[in-house]
């Protein structure tokens, strides 16, 4: 298991001392920040996967609510950690969801292409078998097929809830996701989200305040924001994503 600071893999060893006698998975993989190299304590999410070697039971999932909950009262950043709970035959299919606790809650959630494709490139093992031992490589077809998809659908469907907007996870995650999804889709490769911050100005023409905001809240101390300026960045950042989802996938259907 890769070093982290001691909170963090303080958390990570208790995750995985105690889930194991409890669903007994076949493996446990960390993605998304923490395995490729941006995690920021206090700030990113823990992305794992369990994989099960067979379906559980309600009164079984009652106990994984039970043990998720524990964790938060005994590990303040385990708020922030997320697993899927994909069984092993299910993963050949990347449309089929699978449990995960997120949120604070169960709900149901594929493991998608941009997921396996981190798995891949620089998933961590903290148990058991290897992601290339489970899961088939995603090809440049699969990953952009994929990114062009959720673009014309659940990514421009969200621009028409400008509530949302006024949010710091939303903007971080329309802004972020945007900038990384522009790089894969020109050259197949997986950007980390520092570097997805040097994109959006330098290459996307984002707004700078914008992106200045979002870097404050990922790697400085911002003082808290006024409600004119989460309107003003709302209105900023809608129309910079709804225009550049546009060169990306071309302009939305009309009526």
């Amino acid at each position: 298991m890769a070093d982290h600071d001691p909170a963090t893999q303080s958390l990570l060893t208790a995750f995985v001392d105690e889930i194991r006698p409890l669903v007994s998975p076949v493996a446990i993989w960390a993605h998304g920040s923490l395995g490729g190299g941006d995690y920021q304590p206090g700030r990113s999410d823990i992305d794992l996967i369990a994989v099960l070697d067979r379906a559980r039971s309600p009164e079984e999932w009652q106990l994984l609510t039970a043990f998720h909950r524990r964790l938060m009262a005994a590990y303040p950043a385990a708020v922030t950690l997320h697993c899927s709970y994909p069984l092993v035959d299910e993963l050949t299919d990347a449309r089929s969801e699978h449990l995960t606790w997120a949120h604070q809650e169960l709900f149901h959630r594929p493991v998608t292409e941009v997921t396996r494709r981190e798995l891949h490139e620089f998933g961590v093992v903290l148990h058991g078998l290897r992601p290339a031992d489970l899961i088939a490589p995603v090809t440049d077809r699969e990953l952009v097929d994929f990114l062009m998809a959720e673009i014309r659908g659940p990514w421009r469907a969200v621009l028409d809830k400008p509530e949302l907007w006024l949010q710091d996870g939303w903007v971080d995650f329309g802004m972020l996701a945007l900038a990384r999804a522009s790089v894969t889709l020109r050259s197949g490769a997986l950007i980390s989200k520092a570097e997805a911050l040097d994109v959006l100005v330098d290459e996307l023409g984002a707004p700078v305040a914008v992106v200045d905001d979002i870097r404050s809240r990922r790697y400085g101390h911002p003082a808290p924001a006024s409600p004119q300026w989460l309107a003003r960045r709302a209105d900023m950042t809608l129309t910079f994503l709804r225009s550049a989802l546009d060169r990306l996938a071309g302009p939305p259907d009309g009526p």
